[in-house]
């Protein structure tokens, strides 16, 4: 893998949970960072570490505005687009504005990034665009109708991405993630991830709630395995990886109850009350996926992905950072 040291990246949404990882990462890699961001849903105190560094560059401004877009890009080598409207419900519940950050937003993103001659473009693809198709495990060209706007959004990104490399020539890749969780996930709030929202009523002591049965099943990605994939989204020098997608994964699945088990297990560790703590299991959500599993292999076999952490070595991390940080 080549070093990516020495360059000017842009971060949008690098203020949220994943792009501030990938800020600090590649900041530390010596590298010039350029994050843009709203603070709509990202926070500023995940950008603590990097704040202060002068090689740290923060734009305050929004994806929707080109202007914004435009200045974000001048000089920058690479882009990471992070910056998004996440979550099912949220588009379920006001697509209007899912649709304008996701898709128009993105548009911009890419326009200017194409205007300023960038090496590659690496943007945030979701695992949600597999839709209704029920094949196990999940292979990037094969995709069902979405069952969200914020599918159809993520959908239309990668239409958008792969139209702009045939025809303006500019390098993209797109990661479908699968179920990040990691350190800095932010646990409130009405649309938070499932993983930070069960840690903090768990530590809490919280009765939580599970849509459904619980048998729903998840490939859960720890953080850094994703933070690999950037790395070498931006790093390969293989023609045949360019202009491509990618499951960003760990390759398993675990069950919403499986999950639950190994929360309170590690968090036990802490505090022996939580093994007890009640589970609630409610009605299913609109729109989610019944089942999810990534195929890695192409990622392995074009951009040597190697993820090196399982839902259960990520989740005692994770667990142990919640606990100093939050508790």
């Amino acid at each position: 893998m080549r070093a990516i040291t020495g360059y000017r990246i842009l971060i949008t949404g690098g203020a949220g949970f994943i792009g501030s990882n990938l800020c600090e990462y590649f900041l530390s890699k010596g590298n010039q960072i350029v994050c843009l961001d709203n603070f709509a849903t990202g926070h500023r105190h995940n950008l603590e570490n990097c704040i202060d560094n002068p090689d740290f560059l923060l734009i305050e401004g929004d994806i929707r505005n080109l202007e914004d877009c435009k200045k974000a890009v001048n000089e920058v080598d690479y882009v990471l687009h992070q910056a998004a409207l996440g979550s099912v419900p949220r588009s379920i519940n006001d697509p209007i504005t899912t649709n304008d950050v996701n898709v128009s937003g993105f548009l911009n993103m890419l326009q200017a990034a194409t205007e300023a001659k960038v090496k590659r473009f690496v943007y945030a693809a979701s695992s949600s665009t597999y839709g209704d198709s029920i094949g196990l495990p999940k292979v990037e060209d094969v995709i069902g109708k979405p069952l969200s706007p914020y599918a159809i959004t993520k959908y239309v990104n990668e239409l958008y991405a792969d139209i702009f490399s045939k025809t303006y020539g500019i390098e993209t890749i797109g990661l479908r993630y699968f179920n990040v969780f990691g350190r800095k996930q932010d646990p409130n709030g009405a649309y938070a991830a499932v993983i930070p929202k069960f840690v903090m009523q768990l530590m809490n002591n919280e009765s939580i709630t599970i849509n459904g049965d619980g048998n729903h099943s998840r490939d859960f990605t720890y953080i850094d395995n994703v933070i690999q994939m950037n790395e070498l989204a931006i790093s390969t020098d293989k023609i045949e990886a360019v202009n491509a997608i990618y499951n960003t994964a760990y390759g398993d699945r675990n069950t919403l109850n499986d999950l639950v088990g190994y929360l309170k297990e590690y968090l036990s560790n802490y505090d022996s009350k939580i093994a007890d703590v009640n589970v609630i299991h409610g009605p299913n959500r609109a729109g989610d996926i019944p089942h999810s599993l990534a195929s890695i292999d192409k990622a392995k076999e074009l951009l040597g992905y190697n993820p090196q952490y399982s839902l259960q070595e990520g989740l005692k991390i994770a667990v142990d950072w919640y606990w100093n940080n939050l508790k």
